[in-house]
């Protein structure tokens, strides 16, 4: 494989880059779409940067975006770790041009395991999350919930595994993922991009193996005391009292 750099344009969620990358980025940043993506590709030395594009400011700016990042050191799995996040962020206007993660084997020698539970969303820290939106009624197409698939609410990423594909518990191929996220229930679920180009989520307690793919399976669900108003067919908390469910319309015990 060639280590020639060449100039590529690298698309974030806040704008692009220009940047000058090996044959192994390239492969990084391509999903399997006619783009290229900077997410998968992880941070880049800014001298590698010769201008980017701001979709706030609507501009394309000369020089590298500012890149900020932390290493958290988090385990999202077993044997697999979040040991960097960080963000390209526009000079001009700080916003957030593309955001990405690195993820880590602790044990090179051994398979990754089952994905471990997030933190609950009173747990997050603030500033990663925002207030969610009034809830919308969705309908969700037959064949999509028999592949445990919903429409996404409104979600606020806390952490992510993009470009991993994402298997159901069938072995058949629902997508590849995007980024983790609270849904309007201030649950945890994996954002996937489908195969039809559109956005799903994936309750968190679904997925079963974290590696080179994303494995689901069945919900596993931990026993609950009776909570009044719970929904025993989708999980939604409905206010007390409620006779009917509001997410899915089912009647409640």
């Amino acid at each position: 494989m060639s280590t020639e750099l060449r100039l590529k344009k690298l698309r974030g969620s806040g704008g692009y880059v220009m940047a000058t990358v090996t044959d192994q980025q390239q492969m990084k940043g391509n999903l399997g779409g006619p783009d290229l993506f900077l997410a998968p590709i992880g941070r880049l030395d800014s001298k590698k940067i010769t201008k980017y594009f701001c979709n706030t400011c609507e501009k394309e700016f000369e020089g590298p975006p500012k890149i900020e990042y932390e290493n958290p050191n988090e385990e999202v799995a077993e044997n697999l770790v979040l040991a960097e996040k960080g963000q390209y962020i526009c000079n001009s206007c700080s916003a957030t041009i593309a955001e990405y993660r690195e993820f880590k084997k602790q044990n090179e020698t051994v398979e990754v395991g089952s994905a471990k539970p997030l933190e609950s969303a009173s747990q997050i820290t603030t500033p990663q999350i925002s207030q969610p939106e009034p809830s919308v009624q969705i309908q969700v197409k037959p064949e999509i919930s028999s592949q445990s698939v919903t429409q996404p609410g409104s979600a606020t990423a806390i952490s992510s595994i993009e470009g991993l594909v994402v298997y159901d518990e069938n072995a058949k191929k629902i997508g590849k993922a995007k980024q983790v996220g609270i849904d309007s229930n201030q649950s945890v679920v994996l954002i996937i991009i489908k195969n039809d180009g559109t956005e799903g989520s994936i309750p968190w307690n679904s997925i079963r193996k974290v590696g080179e793919i994303i494995l689901l399976g069945s919900p596993v669900i931990a026993p609950q005391l009776n909570q009044p108003g719970k929904c025993t067919n989708c999980g939604f908390s409905n206010k007390e009292g409620s006779k009917f469910c509001e997410e899915c319309g089912s009647k409640l015990q």
